[in-house]
């Protein structure tokens, strides 16, 4: 096996493992600290000629690895699981403390905790498929035996591709519902408005570049008044942010096309329909999860 070093090995090469893998690289990573696990020979051969990163068996990449992430899908965790748990019970007792991290959505920390070596530190992590560009936005929630500045480390690992932010565990259907499903939404409005235009008298191709661009503008704008707003009440404790309904009544004159347009919006109950969306989404990602068996 692998001499054992302070690596991080990504369990899994797909489009999440490889988006993760990416990121790190493009953060300043050594490619000698990263290690990836990947069963199928073309994707591994793929991943190896593409970045340049060492493709090995879950045993010895685990067996390298300070950090292990689980980046495999849902269906392949419990495949993977006993190999990653029979390699951390051999580790060598005077390295360094191994930490799992899991992005396999709906697998539970408890899951990982019942299957690993006892006390072994597990973040979960909910990020999304803007990770893929690097904006993505991920959501940490440490098991019971993670602590502050293993949590620290990984949310460093994870700003390599985006955002990142700590929630309770309990809370991680609602981030998948409204994050991690959240880009489709995004998607089918743009769709829609694009539809919209072209139903209008817009050429696809033009309708097309203004939907995208005023979403993306729009995106910039409300990040910015975020940052504002989070730097004058740093000082002034938390409080309710009303950033994006402030910015709309800001470009909504009285009146205007915009008031016109909005109100068939209300009408047609968009914010009911996203309600339910999310509900909907949050109840499936609990029927789904992994606890224990």
């Amino acid at each position: 096996m692998l001499a054992r070093m302070a690596r991080i090995a990504i369990i899994g090469g797909g489009s999440i493992g490889e988006a993760l893998l990416a990121g790190l690289l493009r953060a300043g990573r050594q490619v000698k600290d990263l290690v990836v696990a990947e069963k199928s020979p073309d994707r591994g051969k793929y991943l190896a000629e593409k970045y340049s990163v060492l493709v090995t068996t879950v045993a010895d990449a685990v067996d390298a690895a300070t950090y292990v992430i689980v980046a495999v899908k849902p269906a392949d965790v419990q495949h993977v699981i006993g190999d990653i748990a029979d390699t951390a019970a051999r580790a060598d007792s005077d390295a360094a403390e191994q930490v799992f991290v899991s992005v396999a959505a709906g697998v539970s920390t408890s899951f990982y905790e019942s299957k690993l070596p006892a006390g072994s530190p597990v973040i979960r992590v909910m990020p999304n498929a803007p990770m893929l560009v690097g904006g993505g936005v991920s959501a940490l929630a440490p098991g019971r035996f993670a602590s502050p500045e293993q949590l620290k480390e990984v949310s460093l690992l994870f700003d390599a591709v985006g955002g990142v932010l700590t929630v309770a565990e309990s809370q991680i259907d609602a981030v998948t519902a409204v994050s991690g499903s959240g880009p489709a939404y995004f998607f089918l409005m743009v769709e829609a408005l694009v539809d919209a235009g072209v139903d209008a008298g817009l050429p696809r191709a033009v309708a097309t570049d203004l939907a995208v661009q005023t979403m993306a503008g729009s995106a910039a704008m409300l990040l910015e008044r975020l940052d504002q707003n989070a730097a004058g009440s740093a000082s002034a404790g938390p409080s309710m942010d009303t950033s994006a309904a402030q910015l709309r009544a800001t470009v909504t004159s009285p009146g205007g096309t915009t008031a016109a347009g909005l109100r068939e919006l209300e009408r047609g109950g968009l914010r009911a329909a996203v309600a339910n969306a999310v509900e909907a989404a949050k109840k499936r990602s609990e029927q789904l999860g992994i606890t224990t068996e």
